[in-house]
């Protein structure tokens, strides 16, 4: 694997969540829940929470609810 590409990719990331507005809402949400001390899943090297939150998402270590219903 080329050291220059992020790991794990978005096309990975993409299999697990229904589309990229949706990851990017799962990711943050669980950054900031990170951010205000909910301890991390799993265990990387890195102590950003969004690299954490991604890592999590990537390893299948936390659970979502997509909703079909839109905005009214």
């Amino acid at each position: 694997m080329n050291n220059s590409m992020i790991s794990p990719s978005v096309v990975d990331l993409l299999e697990k969540v229904h589309d990229r507005y949706s990851l990017v809402i799962l990711t943050s949400k669980r950054a900031r829940q990170i951010i205000e001390g909910a301890e991390p899943q799993i265990s990387i090297k890195s102590n950003k929470p969004l690299t954490i939150a991604i890592n999590e998402v990537d390893q299948d270590a936390v659970e979502f609810e997509i909703l079909e219903e839109g905005l009214k």
